[in-house]
């Protein structure tokens, strides 16, 4: 078993400069790449159980902290879709050989922001896409949603607003600077182009990403294969052993 190699990758110039925690496991390719949720680090359930299955199979695994969570620095109330976007392909190209990202609710919708540009960038290391929950265009249906009259008086006049957390883990700060940033990374209302083949996991209890916009997705992939499952007693982390157990066999699937 091979061991973790633990490092600081340097992203951003000047004072947008902030020092990434990443975590790599060496092994052979397709290697498993990991992207975490909203709040969530690289140390949880899900990532956990994926580093263990890459150690049992020899798969490299690479998983990080976003930019004001967990062991990466900066601060959270700075974080944005672009600034997290920017994190990710950075900490993509410490990898090696072809990969297969799997991302979890907000990690979902930066897998395949990621997709795109490896696309574009004519990359053709991205073997397969697995995404849980994956919470497309959350800054402009999810979030809004959310926010009563009063919230959205105060998201205008303090430029942040706070919901609390349905896991216990204290309020959710959402910045007015987020919402305005995702804009510019909306997916849904033109084809989404993966070049790879999608596996999509979505739990049908789950209050935060509900399986109907999950399914939206499903319409905007028109040329790569996809497999969507739907959990009908599964909530939005899908953390449960049978969840984990999912997750493993739909990375094994596409190795």
């Amino acid at each position: 078993m091979s061991s973790l190699i633990q490092q600081n990758l340097r992203v951003g110039q000047s004072v947008s400069g902030r020092d990434i925690a990443v975590l790599q496991r060496p092994g052979r390719q397709p290697g498993i790449f990991w992207l975490n949720g909203f709040r969530s680090v690289m140390t949880g359930a899900k990532a956990s159980a994926l580093d263990q299955f890459g150690a049992e199979n020899a798969l490299a695994v690479t998983r990080f902290d976003y930019s004001g969570h967990g062991a990466s620095g900066g601060q959270f109330e700075d974080g944005t879709i672009s600034r997290w976007l920017e994190e990710t392909e950075a900490v993509f190209a410490l990898t090696q050989g072809p990969q297969i990202v799997v991302g979890s609710s907000m990690g979902g919708w930066l897998a395949l922001l990621l997709a795109r540009r490896l696309l574009g960038n004519k990359d053709g290391r991205l073997k397969g896409l697995v995404l849980i929950a994956p919470a497309i265009d959350a800054t402009e249906t999810l979030i809004p949603a959310r926010l009563g009259p009063g919230q959205h008086l105060a998201l205008e006049r303090d430029g942040f607003v706070e919901l609390d957390s349905r896991y216990g883990d204290g309020p959710y700060r959402y910045s007015q600077a987020l919402l305005d940033d995702g804009k510019y990374h909306l997916l849904l209302g033109s084809p989404i182009e993966t070049g790879c083949p999608v596996t999509i996991l979505q739990g049908g209890r789950d209050p935060d990403v509900p399986s109907e916009h999950a399914q939206k997705l499903l319409i905007h992939i028109l040329h790569d294969p996809v497999t969507f499952t739907l959990i009908p007693d599964g909530d939005h982390r899908l953390s449960r052993p049978e969840d984990l157990d999912r997750l493993k066999a739909a990375v094994r699937a596409m190795l």
